[in-house]
């Protein structure tokens, strides 16, 4: 597997900071990977896609809608929305819930799998995280992949002290069904004897990246997804990589008081 070493990690007080040693916008001198991208159109995993891209990576992702894998609009700048047109990048339309459509994903040599899953219960049902992350899951163990970064949410497992109380109650109501879907997909990935790190962000955003990426220990801030996205890069190409086996609360903006954006902007619609 082709990794590099390039984060540290600097404890202060009752966070960490997490410190990459290149800029949002510049491109990492790291050894070239293969990176897996599963969920590949969603935001989230759009930066992922696009942030490997500009590393010089070959990325393979796996999604329902192909034609919704389009440059971030938070990395992006002025080419937010348009394709990204890449000879390193392979898009496979398909369903993680279908284990031949996940194997086609692993058909190449993979070095590192992010797995950014999302969408409506209502649209995708009350497994879909859970019952995609085992298939890929036993696809790594299939073709000897260990490395993988897997983004789930501020609440999920054993962070729900760390999620403000409004959001609390929505967790226990509307979102009653996804959470439950979380936290058995942190169970799998948990017990999958991997090397993994489950990546907890706090109010997502799709500004531009800050850089700035702190652990935290109690109530997580907001963080824009491309820095969720870096997050992540480093955690499936960096062999040091200081929470592999952990499960991180990260922000970039403050670390307290953070109430959950529901709003179109805070998806990108204007």
């Amino acid at each position: 597997m082709k990794f590099t070493a390039i984060a540290t990690a600097l404890l202060a007080g009752s966070s960490s900071a997490f410190v990459a040693t290149k800029s949002p916008s510049s491109s990492s001198t790291a050894l070239q990977a293969n990176i897996a991208v599963f969920g590949a159109s969603g935001l989230t995993a759009q930066e992922c896609v696009y942030q490997a891209l500009k590393d010089g990576d070959s990325v393979f992702g796996l999604t329902r809608n192909p034609a919704n894998v389009v440059v971030p609009k938070g990395s992006g700048g002025a080419d937010a929305d348009k394709p990204i047109v890449d000879d390193k990048l392979t898009v496979i339309g398909g369903d993680v819930t279908n284990a031949a459509d996940v194997a086609k994903v692993f058909e190449n040599d993979i070095d590192g799998v992010i797995v950014a899953l999302g969408g409506k219960t209502s649209d995708v049902g009350d497994s879909m995280l859970t019952d995609g992350t085992i298939n890929i899951i036993s696809a790594m163990k299939a073709k000897g992949v260990k490395r993988m970064a897997v983004v789930t949410s501020i609440g999920a497992g054993d962070s729900k002290d760390q999620a403000p109380f409004a959001f609390k109650i929505l967790m226990m109501t509307v979102m009653k069904k996804i959470f439950n879907d979380k936290n058995n997909q942190e169970k799998a990935v948990e017990e999958s004897g991997l090397e993994y790190c489950i990546v907890r962000p706090g109010g997502l955003t799709v500004d531009a990246p800050t850089g700035v990426i702190n652990v935290i220990d109690g109530e997580a801030g907001s963080i824009p997804r491309a820095d969720v996205a870096q997050f992540c890069l480093e955690a499936v190409k960096d062999a040091e990589f200081p929470y592999i086996g952990k499960a991180p609360c990260i922000s970039s903006v403050g670390g307290t008081s953070w109430v959950k954006d529901r709003s179109a902007s805070a998806r990108g619609q204007a």
